[in-house]
């Protein structure tokens, strides 16, 4: 199906389902892609790391941060 023959099919349907598909178009543009996002998340880790080896946050156990949480709900 070429883009003409769809846009006829869809300027065919009632305004409800043309409006479905107009929200759904619009998110999937404003959405990022797949590479996007795993350069959001490289990006992320890469200042996580730098964090810590610059010691602007220290590391804490599994154990303590259990701690520190419960003491938060206490």
């Amino acid at each position: 199906m070429n883009s003409p023959s769809i846009e006829q099919s869809v300027l065919s349907l009632p305004k409800p389902e043309r409006a479905h598909l107009v929200h759904l178009l619009l998110d999937s543009l404003d959405a990022p892609s797949e590479t996007e996002i795993q350069d959001i998340w490289l990006s992320e880790a890469r200042r996580r790391a730098d964090d810590i080896d610059s010691g602007k946050v220290s590391l804490v156990s599994g154990e303590q941060l259990e701690r520190e949480v419960q003491a938060l709900f206490k």
